[in-house]
């Protein structure tokens, strides 16, 4: 067993079981093995582990979160711990010219497990995001590896953007059925977005969530609020 492994066993599924405790709803609908996508909501340091941590223990060396190459890669041992023991797959996130997927399409040739925020970076506490393009462009170069997604509640409040304390909280998370296929790029954003709308409302304690169409137009990156 790895030391990937053995972190995750040791560490990470304690703190879901025993300090977070988590309710998962239709588990099984999570990939069985890659190549395979899982996209979800972004509040949270904690997301990305926390949906490893849902996975058999045989897969864990298989799945690599997509994160951002200027933050995760930022100093030499954040770096080793983020690809080393997080797996992550690092994203250039300014524009450039050669392809920013590139190492993220490598692996789903390998036959991985990817973990994608279409939000891109971490919003506000519990608040859904605008999803942004680069899922529609892994969809259209993959289409038949399935998108799973996954709705993440109460992480946000446990370990919240810029605030370093955990903070223990009941965490629901909430698996949808793979994704349609769909070529166009608009129509299948909003599928996207949907979905997670659809989602949250699976969990009980969690009113409707607003459909972006619906907030007031603040900035190019609204949030939408999941009113609780």
């Amino acid at each position: 067993m790895n030391l990937r492994t053995l972190f995750f066993l040791l560490f990470i599924r304690p703190l879901a079981t025993f300090i977070l405790g988590m309710n998962v709803r239709n588990y099984s609908r999570l990939p069985k093995d890659g190549p395979a996508i899982v996209i979800a909501n972004h509040n949270s340091h904690l997301d990305a582990v926390i949906l490893i941590s849902l996975f058999p223990l045989r897969l864990i060396k298989k799945i690599h979160p997509v994160a951002a190459e200027d933050y995760f890669l930022s100093n030499r041992f954040l770096a080793w711990f983020s690809t080393k023991i997080i797996g992550i797959i690092p994203f250039k996130r300014k524009v450039c010219r050669e392809n920013p997927f590139e190492q993220v399409e490598e692996a789903l040739k390998r036959g991985e497990i990817i973990i994608f925020f279409p939000e891109g970076s971490r919003g506000e506490a519990e608040k859904l995001s605008s999803m942004k393009n680069g899922i529609a462009h892994l969809a259209k170069r993959f289409p038949d590896v399935p998108i799973t997604p996954v709705f993440l509640h109460g992480l946000g409040k446990a370990l919240p953007k810029g605030d370093p304390i955990l903070v223990p909280f009941v965490v629901d998370v909430a698996i949808g059925n793979p994704l349609p296929h769909c070529e166009e790029r608009a129509a299948f954003m909003h599928c996207v977005q949907e979905t997670f709308e659809s989602l949250s409302r699976e969990i009980p304690h969690l009113h409707e969530v607003p459909s972006v169409k619906d907030q007031p137009e603040r900035r190019k990156d609204a949030h939408l609020d999941s009113q609780i």
